[in-house]
């Protein structure tokens, strides 16, 4: 009988042990959603292919290229070798007409571009046995070509990288022309040195191009996804996953997370899913759900940023500012609690603000408590009167420059007291009061400190044009174009770092 038991009883701990790790499998693999999801479009892609050619020219024609240098033997001169070296390369036109992007669904995006061309210029000198002279030469290089998939992941730290597949390049024509002395001399063999120039040339074209894309990799791992947004809380814009690829658009699930400065303690609860509509008429779509704002007041709210004390001086300031009709209010307060020292007004949020969003409307309730205090000669405070409310408040938005910035208006301001005194002509009248306090003195505090909005998320050196939002349940929707800025300093890329000047044109005799 026990040694049933005894293997009983290792069943049941075992048993145990497999739920125990399956609930652990099953805890580790939750989906994290979202907080903002970024939309680009294949219009997008389409405007991409002009900012990028133009950041790519003005690049190029700003960029030192290395000199190259080597030994070649000249079998048609019946020379063992010739010293060369070329020096100043600088390519002076290029032409790409006909380039295309296009979404590889579930991939990557493919770039295509075929009849290009570019026109090099360079200085050189060459020696040899019998002769040595230098001088210049112009390199036109037409009907290139490219192929390749961009593939967009994420690093450890939610930073976006590229990688670059399946490439293939090649040029297909390259003409040498050169100048100098002996230059009517010298384009006479050009035409045997023109397929040995495409031969390494075309070795060199896929390397170069995988570093400048190593090298943009570097600057994007530069990118702050963890952003300070004010004195009180960061924001976390990092990605989460690698991006879902259609046909029609690629779509990035980015963290959009607040934190206060000093814990970045996820929030107690999640964001939950939300879905973009079935829209490509825009070049950029920004989902920010719900889920962004209420991580914003939870983190604003435990950093103390929805405390303040107004004083008599700066209430008057405010009133005067914003109303006419409420020169006296001050006045009638005093009277009203015969008053004769100077007072403040504290207001202190006793909970996070609840935001909701509902289609076409945003509003934010925040439960708080409002004190009154006198400040006497000796600088004590005394309580007057203190009570809980909630305010409910409109938000409005509007996109300025790359940020997005909230107002509030009040829609609703309500004392939390027993229903015995709701019809209390003296509550009903201090509500008013408090009510006409908090509109027209502590909101305008509170909207000129959030005019400073929120940083969107943005391509690099591109603005939000022709932008508009929409408010849906659970998210808002930003709808918006590009603008390339030309002005803008490119990145710097470190592909042609890479190029070895001891990779030659020709391959040919070691000096001897």
């Amino acid at each position: 009988m026990q040694p049933r038991l005894t293997m009983y009883a290792r069943m049941v701990q075992l048993l145990w042990g497999c739920f125990f790790l399956w609930s652990l499998s099953i805890a580790s693999s939750q989906t994290i959603y979202p907080g903002i999801k970024a939309r680009i479009t294949q219009r997008a892609l389409d405007y991409g292919i002009q900012a990028g050619l133009e950041t790519v020219e003005q690049m190029i024609m700003e960029r030192d290229i290395p000199s190259l240098n080597g030994s070649e033997s000249l079998e048609f001169l019946q020379l063992d070798y010739v010293n060369y070296n070329f020096s100043n390369i600088k390519i002076k036109a290029f032409s790409f007409p006909n380039t295309s992007l296009a979404f590889e669904p579930g991939m990557g995006i493919k770039v295509l571009t075929n009849h290009g061309m570019a026109n090099i210029s360079t200085h050189w000198d060459v020696k040899s046995p019998l002769f040595q002279d230098t001088g210049g030469a112009d390199l036109f290089l037409t009907e290139a070509f490219f192929k390749g998939l961009l593939v967009l992941t994420r690093n450890d730290f939610g930073h976006p990288m590229l990688m670059l597949q399946d490439c293939q390049a090649q040029v297909s024509h390259a003409q040498v022309s050169f100048s100098g002395e002996l230059s009517v001399l010298y384009n006479t063999f050009a035409e045997p040195m023109e397929k040995p120039i495409l031969k390494n040339l075309n070795e060199m074209l896929c390397p170069i191009i995988i570093g400048e894309v190593e090298g943009l990799n570097a600057n994007l791992s530069m990118l702050e996804v963890l952003t300070r947004i004010n004195n009180h809380t960061l924001l976390d814009y990092s990605l989460l996953d690698a991006p879902e690829i259609t046909e029609n658009y690629m779509d990035l699930n980015l963290k959009g997370t607040f934190y206060p400065l000093d814990n970045l303690a996820d929030p107690p609860f999640a964001p939950v899913p939300f879905t973009l509509p079935e829209r490509t008429d825009a070049m950029l779509y920004l989902g920010i759900s719900e889920y962004f704002f209420k991580s914003a007041s939870f983190a604003h709210f435990m950093a103390g940023a929805f405390n303040v004390t107004l004083s008599t001086k700066e209430i008057s300031h405010h009133f005067a500012q914003n109303s006419q009709g409420f020169g006296n209010l001050l006045s009638r307060i005093a009277e009203a609690y015969i008053l004769s020292q100077p007072f403040m007004v504290r207001i202190m949020a006793t909970e996070p603000p609840a935001v909701s969003l509902q289609p076409g409307n945003f509003t934010l309730d925040i439960p708080a408590s409002i004190m009154m205090l006198t400040q006497s000669e000796n600088s004590t405070t005394e309580t007057i009167v203190s009570m809980d409310f909630v305010a409910s408040t409109s938000v409005g938005l509007v996109i300025l420059g790359q940020r997005l910035v909230c107002s509030l208006s009040l829609n609703r301001f309500r004392l939390l007291l027993p229903a015995s005194n709701h019809n209390n002509i003296e509550v009903l009248r201090f509500e008013n009061i408090l009510s006409s306090i908090l509109h027209f003195g502590v909101l305008p505090l509170a909207n000129a400190k959030l005019q400073q909005g929120f940083p969107l998320p943005n391509p690099y050196k591109i603005s939000l044009v022709n932008s508009n939002i929409e408010v849906f349940e659970g998210f808002l929707l930003i709808s918006t174009d590009l603008k390339y800025e030309q002005n803008s300093k490119p990145p710097s890329f470190q592909g042609w770092d890479r190029l070895n000047p001891k990779n030659r044109f020709w391959s040919g005799m070691p000096t001897p």
